[in-house]
């Protein structure tokens, strides 16, 4: 377990901290949606109410090593200043003069933003000498950034070997929550997945076999795993390649005796579009269509699951729930994951709009801010950007 943040002195101290605010922006250029830097309130606000002087720092989309005009942080810097209800000073930049001077002109009772650290190559590449000057800004370091708590990236895993280190708030609380999830879970334990590609999934899968009694598959990942099994998928995505893989998992299910369901019936269209004329088919779907959503059969055999769960989780919509006429497969699991009798965690970036979209985020035990943080730990790995904390 990392250190904890109480245990960190940051009274009159500079203090660094890793947030995740990569927020998507809209068509303004203004953060589109504040939960991530919301979620990192908590910390930011203990480190000041302790006498310290929060230098924050974050990525925002994958400028690959350049400057994005699109991708600066100012507009999450707006929108913290707005939430914290006091100024919050902006650099130019993560590292060199301007972010330096800045750093050392921070006052206590103020909070200063440093640039987007993926406008330079080194923070991908986890640079020893780009995380020095990273270090070189402040006197403690505090990682609250979950969601890249798995990338071995220098802000991550680089600045807590130069500097006395902990975990804010915002993680202690993901950790703790997948620990719940890996060491204690109430049984029956029933995992929900969905998205576009099985090959994110499928260790995650083999790993849990062993560990869950049920398995609900929706979205675009399951038609490799009916196109294995000889069924009809139309022009539905599917990975050609995992055909394979998808057959081993299904054996593993049958032979860990674990209940994992796939579609029996889809909402249906000839093109991804928002004027596309919806139809439901199933088991098969005819080749001139795509399956973009569960069918209402579907939706009731997983209801069926859900209801008697007493440990739910969800990674991965059902359908395209962006598109009303693709949605209602994701909110039925959303409403019925809410409506449980289970302790639940939704995790990965589109679920969490998800169920932030249908208003269902207060009944859900745990919303986790990290997608592939997250899954990684239900794999049983060991993330870097926690294992690299004191």
């Amino acid at each position: 377990m990392a250190a904890a943040l109480s245990n960190l002195d940051v009274n009159s101290k500079r203090v660094l901290i890793r947030v995740d605010f990569n927020t998507p922006l809209d068509d303004h250029g203004e953060v589109g949606s504040d939960a991530r830097i919301r979620e990192a309130l908590p910390t930011i606000r203990w480190v000041l109410d302790h006498g310290g002087r929060p230098i924050l720092m974050s990525h925002l989309g994958r400028p690959k090593g350049r400057v994005v005009e699109a991708m600066r942080l100012r507009p999450a810097a707006r929108r913290l200043q707005k939430l914290l209800g006091m100024p919050v000073r902006y650099a130019n930049d993560c590292i060199g003069e301007e972010a330096a001077t800045a750093a050392a002109a921070l006052q206590q009772g103020e909070c200063l933003l440093l640039e987007n650290l993926r406008f330079h190559p080194e923070e991908t590449k986890g640079d020893p000498e780009f995380a020095r000057q990273l270090a070189s800004l402040a006197d403690v370091y505090v990682n609250d950034a979950f969601g890249t708590a798995h990338r071995a990236h220098a802000s991550v895993v680089g600045v807590p070997q130069y500097l006395p280190s902990a975990a804010g708030l915002l993680l202690a609380k993901e950790i703790r929550a997948f620990e719940h999830l890996v060491t204690r879970p109430a049984a029956p334990v029933v995992v929900i997945l969905g998205g576009a590609k099985v090959s994110d999934k499928l260790p995650l899968i083999l790993h849990l076999l062993p560990r869950v009694d049920a398995i609900l598959i929706g979205g675009a990942m399951a038609y490799t795993f009916l196109k294995q099994q000889g069924i009809g998928i139309g022009s539905s995505l599917c990975e050609d390649s995992l055909l394979a893989e998808a057959g081993t998992v299904l054996a593993a299910a049958k032979k860990n005796d674990v209940e994992l369901l796939l579609p029996v019936d889809h909402v249906c269209a000839a093109e991804l579009k928002a004027d596309s004329q919806p139809s439901v088919h199933g088991p098969e779907i005819p080749d001139d269509l795509m399956g973009l959503d569960i069918g209402r059969a579907t939706i009731e055999s997983y209801r069926t699951v859900i209801v008697r769960a007493k440990t739910i989780v969800w990674n991965g919509p059902m359908g395209v729930f962006e598109l009303p006429a693709f949605r209602q497969g994701t909110a039925a699991i959303a409403h019925a994951v809410a409506a449980a009798d289970a302790w639940s965690l939704v995790g990965g970036g589109d679920s969490v709009a998800a169920v932030e979209l249908l208003g269902v985020t207060a009944s859900i035990d745990h919303v986790s801010t990290g997608g592939g943080a997250g899954l990684e730990l239900l794999e049983g790995k060991t993330l870097p950007g926690i294992a690299a904390l004191g």
